[in-house]
């Protein structure tokens, strides 16, 4: 039988992708995520920083990237199973973010008014509402 993706999600190289039909903060779209057995986008790579910006399109939507724990220390969420964070590697900040010019800029979007694609993050308050992306690594054949 044809394997497809789920529906309302796309798959670029080994993970799969869904992209939000609505807006909710931070804390809720990671939920949500959770809740469909995913965390939120992780960026590992420029090719997968260009795929998510092309496809969010005209959308601002939630990253898993954070600095909560400690403000100026960014986290990425990783997979509940490990329950952990890991280091953030190569970073994509529009020039001059983080900045946390509002108290409590803790929550990393891809930016849809930016039009570098490897200089379109930007730092938010939490409770910002915007979409979001989930990502699962696709089960092998």
């Amino acid at each position: 039988p044809l394997r497809s993706c789920p529906q309302g999600w796309r798959k670029f190289k080994s993970s799969l992708y869904y992209l939000s039909t609505e807006g909710k903060s931070w804390t809720e779209s990671r939920q949500d995520c959770l809740g469909r057995g995913a965390h939120l986008v992780i960026i590992n790579s420029k090719e997968e920083q260009e795929f998510i910006h092309v496809w969010s399109g005209c959308l601002d939507i939630y990253l898993g990237f954070h600095d909560t724990n400690t403000e100026g220390l960014w986290e990425w969420v990783n997979d509940g199973a490990l329950g952990q964070s890991s280091a953030p590697g190569t970073t994509y900040w529009r020039d001059g973010e983080p900045n946390n010019s509002n108290p409590g800029e803790d929550c990393a979007h891809l930016s849809k008014t930016a039009s570098n694609p490897l200089k379109s993050w930007n730092d938010v308050p939490c409770t910002t509402i915007f979409h979001w992306i989930c990502e699962k690594t696709t089960s092998p054949l």
